[in-house]
């Protein structure tokens, strides 16, 4: 063809120079056509024929990778190997063009090649994905310090490509570049430390809740990459914190309440110690008529009446034996009303208690699991069960404590007006 060509040109009767310019124009115009011809039919023929082959097949992973374009990467290369070998019969009387051609293609596989390895690294961090064990073992950070490593290495090779000096020559003279390097991918380098640590010791992964107040972070993970972890908030807001921040500084991972039997409910009411007080036969019947109690009053009433007996207890002194109060009385009837609630998870750690009294009463602390785990709901029942507390808590007697508040004291000051009025009244 290339003589058939050069005879074509020959018979115009042109000078040397405009031979040899028709001849190039005439050579690329034939590689540029045989180039888009290569590609229609890789793309129109070879890759739709994979991709069907694949689709065919069924499963996951012929998807993913046809979805990914992983096959049509490979598609540009066959352009470029088609220039790499026409151009030199094409151009034997222009060298330059040559070489400029050659370089060229090479350049473009080396890319080429580079995206196909990137769109493959991609279509198996989704296939990944579609495994359980991707929510315990992050790999995207990995996966992404791969692709620098492909980015990296075909930077070099291009370069040495164009400069016409091996790559490992390159690769030793970047020796003394070690600390610029080092200064450029230092926050690649520190996430990957980080990474790994937080994969070895399966510190958190893929869709676990973390709490995080010095970010602001109060979510679930949704990735876990090479610098950065993205969290989406309980408020719709999206979190972005450096990967490293999950080893430096201390987070709270609530993974494990979600894998275990229920969460905690811990919170204190604090009572007014003017109110508590030893119950007297009235309230003792009074109470006997609650269901949840009734059982412990007449069995406690018996304890005690028999221990009083025995030790010849003059119970005409209210200091004298042992009685029932209506704070010890309170608190078993809330562990009755939390045991007959199907919301409580009565297998786990079930204590109601008194807490050490301070200037704000005395705080009885109720300390079990829901099994409910969900964050709506579970806000839903505690909050049923403090009201039932709160609403119930006259009925034994006692006061909840509380600051004094702009109406109490407006109270105790037309208190006070009024018993001075009526002492100027007398």
């Amino acid at each position: 063809m290339n003589e058939l060509i050069k005879s074509l040109v020959g018979n115009l009767n042109l000078g040397n120079a405009e031979s040899e310019w028709l001849l190039s124009l005439v050579g690329l115009s034939i590689l540029a056509i045989a180039c888009l011809v290569a590609y229609w039919i890789a793309v129109r023929f070879v890759l739709r024929f994979v991709e069907n082959l694949l689709l065919k097949a069924s499963g996951k992973v012929n998807k993913i990778l046809v979805e990914q374009h992983v096959f049509k990467r490979l598609a540009h290369i066959f352009p470029a190997l088609l220039i790499f070998r026409l151009a030199p019969p094409l151009f034997e009387h222009a060298p330059e063009i040559t070489n400029f051609l050659v370089v060229t293609s090479k350049l473009y596989v080396i890319v080429m090649i580079a995206l196909f390895l990137d769109a493959l690294i991609n279509a198996g961090l989704i296939i990944y994905r579609t495994f359980d064990l991707s929510k315990q073992i992050p790999v995207k950070s990995f996966a992404q310090v791969l692709k620098l490593a492909i980015y990296f290495f075909a930077a070099i090779s291009a370069i040495a490509l164009v400069l016409g000096e091996s790559p490992l020559k390159l690769l030793t003279g970047l020796g003394a570049m070690t600390a610029v390097l080092m200064l450029v991918f230092r926050d690649p380098i520190l996430g990957l430390v980080a990474g790994l640590q937080l994969t070895s010791n399966r510190m958190v992964a893929r869709g676990d809740w973390i709490e995080m107040p010095k970010y602001g972070v109060d979510g679930d993970v949704l990735d876990i990459a090479l610098t950065t972890v993205k969290v989406k908030n309980f408020d719709n807001t999206i979190t972005t914190i450096p990967t490293q921040a999950l080893i430096n500084d201390s987070f709270k991972n609530w993974q494990a309440m979600q894998e275990s039997g229920g969460r905690r409910i811990k919170r204190s009411i604090n009572i007014d110690v003017n109110s508590i007080r030893f119950c007297d036969d009235e309230m003792l019947a009074r109470l006997s008529k609650i269901h949840f109690i009734s059982d412990y009053i007449a069995k406690k009433s018996q304890e005690l009446e028999e221990f009083n007996q025995h030790q010849q207890v003059d119970l005409d002194a209210v200091a004298n034996g042992r009685r029932l109060t209506n704070i010890g009385t309170f608190r078993a009837y809330i562990e009755g009303y939390l045991r007959a609630n199907q919301n409580i998870n009565t297998n786990l750690t079930f204590l109601v208690r008194q807490l050490k009294p301070t200037d704000t009463g005395l705080p009885l602390e109720i300390y079990v699991f829901s099994s409910e785990k969900r964050w709506i709901p579970y806000e839903g029942i505690q909050s049923d069960i403090f009201d039932h507390i709160f609403a119930v808590i006259p009925e034994f007697g006692l006061r909840v404590f509380q600051q004094p508040s702009g109406m109490d004291i407006a109270t105790l000051g037309i208190s006070s007006n009024d018993s001075s009025a009526n002492r100027r009244d007398i």
